[in-house]
């Protein structure tokens, strides 16, 4: 077996691969069933707001609920900026310090997956 890192549409995959030589052929392992791709990138949307240099990225994908804030707004460290509900489950999304939200990436019902710019903070 080899254990191999693929990049598919920036998303890494750790994944494992049997060399055969044909003859037999190779009981699938339960652990290493592949896994689905990741949906397409949806078009680009328009900000609200001049992106910031300082990015709030979602730590997973799911679907958002809320966003609570907008462009131009002062937040203070722990004030919840978006609600993304992955899992069945409501997860705040929090500014970690005291910060102006300088565009909102997302809107309410939007999916998004790990990693998408969901706000940014001048």
């Amino acid at each position: 077996m080899k254990n191999l890192k693929i990049t598919v549409n920036g998303v890494v995959y750790d994944v494992q691969v049997e060399e055969t030589d044909g003859s037999t052929a190779a009981a699938p392992a339960a652990a290493s069933a592949p896994k689905a791709a990741p949906k397409a990138a949806a078009a680009p949307k328009k900000s609200t707001g001049t992106q910031g240099s300082e990015k709030v990225t979602s730590p997973m994908p799911g679907t958002i609920l809320n966003v609570a804030v907008k462009a131009g707004q002062a937040v203070k460290t722990g004030d919840v900026l978006v609600v993304l509900e992955a899992m069945k489950m409501e997860n705040e999304i929090k500014a970690a310090h005291d910060a102006t939200v300088a565009s909102v990436e997302v809107s309410k019902g939007e999916s998004v997956d790990t990693g998408a710019v969901l706000v940014t903070f001048n």
